[in-house]
């Protein structure tokens, strides 16, 4: 299970905690693009409680960061854990969206 909490508008800034797989990975990215449409800026995702994320979600990611970029603003991932890190690094994503410490 996920747990997503909008920290802030501006830039649109999530919290994230527990796990993106799968089975939410649509209802995480609906929501995450519902309220991109309300006010549409740079997304921010802290990650430092996210504790698990599958393939599915590093999709789910592309597709958010084509999003932003096609509306003219960035993705960043904030806080990642290094094993979690490790997986948009070695699938090259962090040479098209930033990962922060």
């Amino acid at each position: 299970m996920q747990e997503l909490t909008l920290l802030s508008r501006a830039p649109l800034t999530f919290g994230l905690a527990g796990e993106i797989y799968s089975q939410n990975a649509d209802t995480f990215s609906e929501e995450v693009v519902a309220e991109y449409e309300k006010s549409p800026a740079d997304l921010v995702f802290d990650c430092a409680k996210l504790e698990f994320l599958d393939s599915t979600a590093l999709g789910t990611f592309v597709r958010l960061n084509r999003i932003a970029r096609e509306g003219g603003h960035t993705l960043k991932l904030c806080h990642l854990a290094p094993r979690l890190k490790k997986l948009f690094v070695i699938c090259k994503l962090d040479t098209v969206m930033e990962i922060a410490e």
